[in-house]
């Protein structure tokens, strides 16, 4: 198959998912996927045997859960606008406002449809202040529990969003207890609350029964179903970015130029400064794995390897659906990665392959 390419592996989503299963049926707590993580609907059929539905940030997130994936469908966006909020309750099962005064603009419109509010505990896990959604003067929902709770009639849950690339179990049941222990008195009058994603809780020896003992124990504290919104955690190490080396320099370093770039389709890790991943990265030889646009800094990063690079080498980039393949783009007109999946049997399939049509419909 001709790289790049993202090949996404059933095998290696499989396990997540029945961890995803496992939490839900010893919690009680339903997992919603975050679309704006990752949304390549060919899995969903797999993905939604596993999980409840999805939950989204836009309105056009909010047609593809509808639309692609089974179960519920939960909307979500920092703001909603007059001609889109018919479309979104049309294609949602359930709607939250990340402010009290869009709640109050779209009252009327979305009188009878189950409502919700985002609400901002001023504490999160993210090591990051681009992704901090607790930074200093947020607007990621409201964050004063008197004005909460004033509106609380309006609406039937309420969705916190504070854990970001949480592994730490301690830390997510600290968390939780400032969340109790300044929203409790709302949180007591709602059906519902939505606990976001981030935590990682499919990670490798993460506490999987002390989560769900303490999901349970919430739930029939507050008599509140308990969401989850996995992104990361229902696709990591599910998905691999294919490419081959089309040349090699030396400059100090020895470099390799591949058929990808990390502006283009890896973009998260130039906005926080990553490396891509690479398994084994283990050998005498070191290079410097390039991606082939003009920007200086188009690097994937230094790798060892067994043996040196040559020119039809072929490499994988672990770790490349979340936040990865939502994020492409058509930077210098780069060809877009195909999208391939590896079936349960082993077999792989081409489900997407992006031409210079595609690069034009893009533009205008």
């Amino acid at each position: 198959m001709q790289t790049p390419y993202y090949l996404i592996d059933k095998a290696r989503l499989l396990p997540n998912l029945e961890k995803i299963a496992w939490l839900r049926e010893n919690s009680g707590a339903k997992s919603l996927l975050a679309l704006k993580c990752f949304a390549t609907w060919s899995v969903f059929d797999l993905m939604s045997d596993y999980m409840d539905g999805t939950t989204s940030s836009s309105l056009y997130e909010v047609r593809l859960g509808k639309e692609k994936f089974a179960g519920e469908t939960h909307a979500y966006s920092v703001a909603y606008a007059d001609h889109e909020i018919a479309e979104v309750l049309e294609h949602s099962d359930k709607i939250l406002f990340n402010s009290i005064g869009q709640l109050q603009k779209f009252a009327d419109a979305s009188e009878g449809h189950i409502r919700g509010l985002r609400v901002n505990p001023g504490v999160s896990t993210s090591e990051f202040d681009l992704a901090d959604p607790a930074r200093p003067f947020s607007r990621l929902g409201e964050h004063d529990p008197a004005e909460i709770a004033q509106v609380a009639e309006q609406i039937s849950g309420l969705m916190f969003h504070n854990n970001c690339e949480n592994d730490d179990f301690d830390r997510f049941d600290e968390m939780l207890a400032l969340i109790e222990d300044r929203f409790g008195a709302v949180i007591h009058k709602m059906d519902w609350i939505s606990l976001g994603g981030g935590i990682h809780f499919t990670g490798e020896g993460y506490p999987l029964d002390r989560l769900a003992a303490r999901l349970k124990s919430f739930a029939q504290t507050y008599g509140v179903q308990v969401y989850l919104e996995p992104g990361e955690a229902a696709i990591t190490g599910a998905a691999t970015l294919e490419v081959t080396v089309l040349d090699t320099m030396h400059n100090g370093k020895n470099l390799a130029i591949v058929d990808s770039s990390i502006e283009a389709h890896m973009l998260d890790l130039i906005i926080y400064r990553e490396p891509a991943k690479i398994a084994p990265n283990t050998g005498d030889h070191e290079w410097m794995i390039c991606g082939k646009s003009c920007l200086a800094g188009d690097i994937f990063g230094e790798f060892r390897f067994a043996a040196p690079l040559k020119a039809g080498d072929r490499l994988s980039f672990q770790d490349a659906a979340g936040y990865t393949m939502v994020k492409k783009n058509w930077f210098n007109g780069v060809k877009m990665p195909s999208i391939a999946i590896r079936e349960l049997d082993g077999t792989v399939r081409l489900v997407r392959d992006f031409d210079y049509d595609d690069f034009a419909a893009a533009l205008s």
